[in-house]
């Protein structure tokens, strides 16, 4: 596919779509990032940022868009439920892709997890694995699924579950190795420059190489 020049992000307040923005915003060959959040962005002359709940906002979204990252997630904790936690994580990341298709999108990269299996005993990694399921129905010309492992990085909520396990998160072999927000920010975009169709899944020791 040609280079990305318009783009769709959700999540640009996130650990990883705030790498992500900064990444797509310092690419000359970026003319729009289209980033609806709940409080304003940054501004920049290349940025339109629609402020409000992204599932009030998705009707009101203009293309063209040619790529479309999405960088949504919750916990359980900040949701309060898991019905809350299935509405961010499933239901809104479906209606995103939805709504990025109907503009124009051809390739379609999310911010799944390791070890996403719509069959999996463990709660978030099944709601992961519908979500994925739930997207390859929706036939993408293009579509990259990122799974990495725990992410590492200061978030701007403080998670204690996180912050104890990523000092042993970054000694596991392999794709259980702990990643940094801002090398699966940069791998993503490496992944948006390859030309490619169907359905690709990155795993997190695969996304810690591209991202270097």
């Amino acid at each position: 596919m040609d280079t990305p020049r318009h783009i769709l992000l959700a999540g640009a307040t996130g650990l990883t779509g705030e790498h992500l923005l900064d990444r797509l915003l310092d690419e000359p060959t970026v003319e729009r990032v289209l980033a609806p959040s709940r409080r304003a962005l940054a501004e920049h002359s290349r940025l339109d940022n629609p402020v409000g709940e992204l599932s009030e906002l998705l009707p009101q979204l203009t293309g063209p868009i040619d790529t479309a990252f999405c960088c949504l997630g919750t916990t359980i904790k900040k949701a309060g439920t898991q019905s809350g936690f299935r509405a961010v994580d499933l239901d809104l990341v479906v209606a995103f892709a939805q709504r990025a298709r109907e503009l124009g999108a051809r390739h379609l990269l999310v911010v799944s997890a390791l070890g996403a299996d719509p069959q999996a005993t463990v709660f978030y990694n099944r709601i992961k694995g519908e979500m994925e399921e739930a997207l390859r129905a929706q036939a993408w010309p293009q579509l990259t699924l990122a799974r990495p492992s725990l992410l590492l990085g200061e978030r701007s909520d403080f998670r204690l579950g996180e912050r104890l396990a990523a000092p042993f998160a970054q000694l596991l072999p392999g794709k259980w190795r702990g990643i940094e927000a801002n090398r699966l920010a940069h791998a993503l975009w490496r992944l948006a420059l390859e030309d490619g169709q169907g359905v690709r899944v990155v795993e997190s020791d695969e996304l810690r190489r591209l991202g270097r």
